[in-house]
């Protein structure tokens, strides 16, 4: 990542380090935790060091628009990741919130111009045993590690934009 995609202009027109808000929910978080890990490895190696991610949490994944709103309006992060795992659990609901998670993230996004960035996933078929915990824990790492790269292109390409 360039200097400046790790830089945030501040009232007086001087400039800041940038952080990064990590939210997820905390529904099956051994498996979300995952994309937290994946992200930061990610990160760290285009020299985004983990101390400027900020990580917070929500009951569940119906909770994180609100949160990365809240986050993107202090203008204190220059990204916000959301991550969350919303299953079938039975009840048939989980595609409807998985989707409106997703279009609020994206209303967030426009409204605010803070770019947010999304590891919300909805499995097709989930159940609670070794291999399938195992299997979405390692696919919501490559998934959290995917964020990071999107994330640092983004900022790198707002930067340039900022710039010229």
């Amino acid at each position: 990542m360039t200097q400046a995609a790790f830089e945030l202009p501040t009232a007086n027109g001087a400039f800041r380090a940038a952080r990064i808000a990590f939210v997820q929910s905390l529904w099956h978080r051994h498996i979300v935790d995952q994309a937290h890990v994946g992200f930061i490895e990610a990160i760290g190696e285009r020299g985004f060091g983990p101390e400027r991610i900020d990580r917070f949490e929500t009951p569940g994944a119906f909770e994180i628009p609100l949160h990365a709103q809240s986050l993107a309006r202090t203008g204190r992060y220059a990204a916000v990741v959301a991550a969350g795992f919303v299953v079938d659990g039975g009840v048939y609901r989980h595609e409807f919130v998985a989707q409106t998670v997703i279009a609020a993230l994206m209303q967030v996004q426009l409204a605010t111009e803070t770019p947010i960035f999304s590891v919300v996933l909805t499995p097709h078929h989930f159940h609670e045993h070794q291999v399938h915990q195992g299997f979405f824990g390692a696919h919501f790492r490559i998934k959290g590690q995917e964020a990071a790269e999107a994330c640092a292109g983004t900022l790198e390409s707002l930067a340039r934009l900022a710039a010229a």
